[in-house]
């Protein structure tokens, strides 16, 4: 692992798969479950929930640290700027942006930069994460 790697994957969001997530964590929002009433509303249609697409990020970032050493989340931060929508793939990417060595953990703090970009090229959602890599 070095600054810089980089690791990337596409997901495509249907309106079963973004309805089932939403419901798996008790979010009944109607904007993930009822087309008539998202189709009104100003995302024009049904859109995934801000924890579905974070989720997805954070599951990617941490199956990409599974065959490391030893390691731990620290923290998690996401910004949301554009919808996900019925229909659209998604680019989900990070990027190593540093490892800080720490004694006190006799390992690294690797922190990460992360985003999802619709097909269109619109970045619908940003992220930061830090880790504890142990030696």
């Amino acid at each position: 692992m070095k600054v810089g790697d980089t690791f990337s994957k596409e997901v495509h969001f249907d309106a079963a798969g973004i309805s089932a997530f939403a419901r798996s964590t008790g979010d009944m929002n109607p904007l993930h479950h009822n087309p008539a009433l998202a189709a009104k509303s100003r995302f024009g249609g049904i859109i995934a929930s801000g924890s579905h697409v974070s989720a997805l990020l954070l599951g990617m970032l941490a199956g990409w640290f599974a065959d490391k050493p030893e390691n731990v989340g620290l923290d998690f931060a996401i910004r949301f700027k554009a919808p996900v929508r019925d229909g659209d793939t998604v680019t989900m990417r990070w990027r190593i942006a540093s490892i800080e060595p720490k004694a006190s953990l006799k390992g690294d703090i690797v922190r990460a930069e992360g985003e999802a970009a619709r097909a269109d090229g619109v970045v619908a959602a940003t992220a930061t994460a830090a880790a504890a890599v142990f030696r």
